[in-house]
């Protein structure tokens, strides 16, 4: 797999803790901003579409 380009949430600020999401073909990876090295947790579009969804309720 090629380098993923992981993107931090513009609504996260320097001094807060917050995960970076990259786009997967089947999902979306997503990483723990402060410990990148420990790699990232893969989410299928189905569920990453249903967490989305109910956050913004």
């Amino acid at each position: 797999m090629s380098e993923l380009e992981f993107s931090k949430s513009s609504h996260s600020s320097r001094s807060e803790n917050c995960v970076e999401v990259a786009d997967l073909p089947t999902g979306t990876a997503i990483r723990d901003s402060r410990n990148p090295h420990e790699g990232h947790l893969d989410v299928p579009h189905r569920e990453w579409t249903a967490f989305l969804g109910t956050t913004r309720r």
